[in-house]
C-alpha cells in the first residue's frame, strides 16, 4: 500500500470508526457526552489513521490500528475525566484484535506479523503488570488491560514500534510534568495523579510513526 493510499484510507476509515466513540463513552461510563466530543473523536481518529496509513506499508498492518482506534480514543477521554480504563471497551476491542490477526493468518499464510503482534501483547502487558505489583497505588490494572492491546497493535507494526511505544508513554508522562514543576517550583506537582491512559496512547502512535526512525537514530 502506498503511503498517498494508505493515509487517505486510514484517514477516512479512522474518522469513520470514531463516529463510534460518543455511544462508547455514554456507554461505558458517567462522564457526560459533550457537545464537543463527537467533532474531536472523529478528528482524531482521522489524524491517527491517516497518519498511520502514511507510516505504515502493510495494508493489514494499518487495520490493526484502525481496529483500536476509536476503542483507544474514547479510553483517553474517559481516562482523563475519570482515571478509569472501563474493560467493557478494552477486552472487545483486544477481541476483535486478535480475530483480525486469525483472519491474516488465514489468508495471507504469513506467521510472523502475526505472532509477532502477540508477542508483543505479552510483553508490553508483562511489563505494566510487574509495574502494577510493585506500585498499584499509581497505575491501575486498566492500564495493564490497555497495554496488551496496544502491544498487539505495536508488535504487528514491527519490533522498533514496539520498542518505541512501549516505552514513550513514560516520557511523554514524565517530562512535561517535570519541566511544570521546575518552572513553578512546586515540588507537590510531581506527586499529583494524572490519569496515564492518555499517554498510552499517544505513545502508542509516537511509536508507529516514528519507532524505526527513532531506533536508527540510537543504534546508528
Amino acid at each position: 500500500m502506498s503511503s498517498p493510499l494508505g493515509a487517505l484510507v486510514g484517514a477516512l476509515v479512522g474518522g469513520a470508526l470514531c463516529l463510534a466513540v460518543p455511544w462508547l463513552v455514554v456507554r461505558t461510563s458517567e462522564v457526560p457526552r459533550g457537545r464537543r466530543l463527537l467533532p474531536g473523536a472523529v478528528l482524531a481518529g482521522t489524524v491517527a489513521g491517516g497518519s498511520a496509513g502514511a507510516a505504515l506499508d502493510s495494508g493489514w498492518a494499518l487495520a490493526a490500528v484502525l481496529v483500536a482506534t476509536p476503542a483507544c480514543v474514547a479510553l483517553a477521554f474517559i481516562d482523563w475525566h475519570t482515571r478509569l480504563l472501563p474493560s467493557r471497551i478494552v477486552l472487545p476491542a483486544t477481541g476483535a484484535l486478535l480475530g483480525l490477526l486469525a483472519v491474516e493468518w488465514a489468508v495471507t499464510g504469513d506467521h510472523d506479523a502475526p505472532l509477532r503482534a502477540l508477542i508483543g501483547l505479552v510483553v508490553a502487558r508483562s511489563i505494566y503488570w510487574v509495574l502494577w505489583v510493585v506500585h498499584s497505588a499509581g497505575m491501575g490494572f486498566g492500564d495493564v488491560r490497555l497495554a496488551a492491546l496496544l502491544g498487539a497493535v505495536l508488535g504487528r507494526a514491527g519490533w522498533a514500534e514496539l520498542v518505541v511505544g512501549t516505552y514513550a508513554p513514560f516520557l511523554l508522562f514524565a517530562v512535561p510534568g517535570l519541566l511544570l514543576a521546575l518552572v513553578r517550583r512546586d515540588r507537590s506537582l510531581l506527586r499529583a495523579a494524572y490519569p496515564f491512559g492518555p499517554f498510552m496512547v499517544v505513545g502508542a502512535l509516537l511509536g508507529v510513526l516514528a519507532g524505526p526512525a527513532l531506533v536508527g537514530l540510537i543504534t546508528a
